[in-house]
């Protein structure tokens, strides 16, 4: 019998499992934990706003989110948001799960730092958005019920996450730090990473090559 929290349950295909084990094997019980609770409060908001919504390919993405800061899937050379994208579609496709439906997947995880923008494009995309807005930003905390949001944190508990998941993001990225400029992990680095220089847009186009 499936697994149920919140009235959400836990998709159980041979599929589902097998990304449940990966992330639990390759990252921390802080990333673990957090990645289920993205999940759920994506699949509570997603019901709250009558969406419909592939239940599996929504936990691939937020299960997939936040590899790209494990050390097994962390690279120097691109965002790591990227990093969790390319292992979701290569994971997916392993399993037979090609075409636009991995594409779906790995256009979540790689926006799911990308204001705004995913909250418009296929169900899927928008809730791991959702999901980590809620978790990580408290976007939409009155969304779900206090009872909702009280046995989704019992089943995935968060001590001292604020703290802890900042220290996350700046471990991942603080080797990549021009990966960082145009989106919000520059925040990051700029709270965190001592010496950290933010890009800056406009002298960009201003030191380009272009004599005007």
């Amino acid at each position: 019998m499936s697994e149920s929290i919140a009235g959400i349950p836990i998709p159980d295909s041979a599929l589902a499992r097998e990304a449940t084990e990966l992330v639990r094997e390759v990252a921390e019980p802080l990333l673990f934990d957090h990645s289920r609770r993205v999940f759920l409060f994506g699949s509570l908001r997603g019901r709250e706003q009558g969406l419909r919504f592939d239940p599996e390919l929504l936990y691939v993405g937020a299960m997939f989110h936040d590899l790209g800061l494990t050390g097994r899937f962390r690279r120097t050379d691109q965002r790591f948001e990227i990093d969790g994208a390319d292992e979701a579609r290569r994971f997916l496709e392993s399993h037979g799960v090609t075409g636009e439906q991995a594409e779906r997947v790995w256009t979540a995880i790689a926006l799911h730092t990308t204001p705004e923008i995913p909250l418009h494009m296929a169900p899927e995309v928008a809730l791991v958005t959702r999901g980590v807005e809620l978790d990580v930003l408290g976007i939409g905390y009155r969304a779900v019920s206090d009872e909702q949001r009280a046995a989704v944190v019992a089943a995935h508990p968060r001590p001292d996450f604020k703290n802890r998941i900042l220290a996350a993001f700046t471990e991942g990225i603080k080797d990549r730090p021009g990966t960082t400029f145009g989106n919000v992990k520059a925040d990051v680095l700029a709270h965190f990473a001592p010496g950290f220089v933010r890009g800056d847009f406009v002298e960009v186009i201003k030191d380009s090559d272009w004599p005007e």
